[in-house]
């Protein structure tokens, strides 16, 4: 089935057509099942008594919100560029998949206020071996909608089906407590049993929110780009012998498909400007056929013919490498002030090593003097944006 519907979505369509199509029938199909398995529940739960089962149906139809707001951030989210948003309306997946992670803590909060209300009035519920085979369908369905899902996050990368898939997940704990409520309240006579469960489902429901949530928010904020990728952009640009190093990568995502990006190249200062400019444009080029990322290369001129000061710059940094192979300089400058030699250079070192900054700063230098006595160092630490 899967595969199936998956098939006619795509068919006769451009690959970059092809995303909106399969989040569009991630909403179209989850809402269909969440109306169905909706309105099972609730005659299930009018004909039981039992709060939990319909609980369980009011989370099904809120599920059907939550799709529609999907099938929306999908539909804002390809809308094409203009005036006021020149990169695009990628970032609206983020929003409706925000939206969708709201759905969820309103649920948990109205299933935990029931099933407290449930506690203190326990009350029977009717039992039938229907309810627990209509039940058990219900996980079925879910358990295929949570597969649909994740299979359609695969191939889209978008957030909103990763929301809806452990949604779906949810409500196969939710489905699956209230089949052990009504066996509980048959056999052992434990009514609050309806209450306690309901209770915990919208914990632990709670706490999937949460997840989602922190999922979504940090693409909001803007998130460090895969190490995959950036070492794929670097040896691009690297890639012809005119460039000598990469630093400063930045890397901006405003949705699915939509990156700018902006990098330093250090180029031999007495080559050809024209020569750099050609292998820098034709860089620039791959990058956006290859990675779809629209990026800005700037040149950084280093002297090496200036043998001296080069074997220094490479001697710096073999010594920097040696502290930690993530730390990297640039901007390597040699002057002479006042008579003596002093040496100018960037360090950059991951953000996980800001607690120690001064600390890799005084050793770095004090190695670096003790190598090229009685030049002296001055070195401006910064963070990598990768």
């Amino acid at each position: 089935m899967t595969k199936l519907l998956i098939g006619f979505a795509k068919k006769n369509k451009e690959v970059a057509e092809q995303r909106t199509a399969l989040s569009n029938l991630s909403g179209w199909v989850c809402i269909f099942c969440n109306l169905l398995l909706g309105f099972l529940k609730i005659v299930i739960g009018s004909l039981s008594g039992a709060l939990s089962i319909t609980a369980d149906a009011i989370n099904n139809l809120s599920d059907c919100a939550s799709n529609i707001v999907s099938l929306t951030g999908t539909k804002l989210s390809n809308k094409p560029v203009d005036k006021e948003h020149p990169f695009g309306h990628g970032r609206i997946e983020y929003i409706s998949a925000l939206i969708v992670s709201l759905f969820i803590f309103v649920m948990s909060f109205e299933l935990a206020k029931s099933s407290i209300n449930k506690i203190i009035n326990p009350s029977a519920v009717q039992f039938s071996i229907w309810y627990i085979i209509a039940l058990g369908a219900a996980i079925i369905v879910k358990l295929w909608m949570a597969f649909f899902n994740l299979k359609l996050f695969k191939l889209t990368d978008n957030l909103n089906m990763k929301a809806l898939r452990q949604d779906s997940l949810n409500d196969c704990i939710a489905t699956l407590s209230t089949i052990a409520a009504l066996l509980i309240s048959k056999f052992l006579h434990f009514h609050r049993a309806d209450g306690i469960i309901g209770l915990g489902v919208s914990v632990f429901i709670l706490i999937s929110g949460i997840q989602i949530l922190k999922e979504v928010i940090s693409p909001l904020l803007g998130e460090a780009p895969s190490k995959e990728l950036t070492e794929k952009i670097k040896s691009i640009i690297l890639e012809d012998d005119i460039v000598l190093g990469v630093h400063d990568l930045i890397v901006h995502s405003y949705g699915a498909g939509k990156i700018i990006a902006s990098a330093d190249a250090e180029v031999n200062s007495d080559e050809d400007i024209f020569a750099i400019h050609d292998v820098i444009d034709k860089a620039e080029r791959r990058i956006l056929e290859e990675l779809n990322i629209i990026i800005c290369i700037h040149i950084d001129p280093i002297r090496v013919e200036d043998s001296r000061r080069f074997a220094m710059r490479k001697k710096s940094k073999e010594i920097i490498k040696s502290f930690n192979s993530d730390y990297s300089l640039h901007d390597f400058r040699l002057r002479e002030e006042s008579g003596k030699e002093h040496i100018f250079f960037d360090l950059t070192i991951p953000f996980e090593d800001n607690i120690k900054k001064e600390e890799i700063k005084n050793e770095i230098t004090k190695a670096l003097e003790k190598e090229f006595s009685p030049i002296e160092f001055t070195v401006n630490v910064e963070n990598s944006y990768i």
